[in-house]
């Protein structure tokens, strides 16, 4: 099976301040996260809310990159509990 996304959903998780994202292989769901600092953010401070909202709006805006980079980490091997990408991932 290839990896794909059928859900476009995305959430910000302020703990690893990143974005939570999910794929689908068949019938087996994939975690990934993006961190901020790939996104463009250093940090998630001052306003909680903003800062959220920024993250959410770049991870959209590179969506199609983002996920290119998460079907090459899926194809390099498994991680779990979730795949870590990294502004490097979104650069090769």
């Amino acid at each position: 099976m290839t990896l794909s996304f059928p859900n476009p959903s995305r959430s910000f998780d302020e703990i690893r301040n990143a974005v939570r994202f999910t794929g689908h292989d068949g019938m087996f769901e994939v975690r990934f996260l993006v961190e901020a600092a790939a996104l463009g953010f250093s940090g998630a401070r001052g306003d909680a809310d903003m800062a959220e909202a920024r993250c959410l709006s770049a991870f959209d805006a590179a969506r199609g990159s983002i996920h290119k980079a998460a079907m090459k980490a899926y194809a390099n091997g498994r991680q779990s509990p979730a795949y870590m990408l990294t502004a490097a991932d979104l650069r090769g």
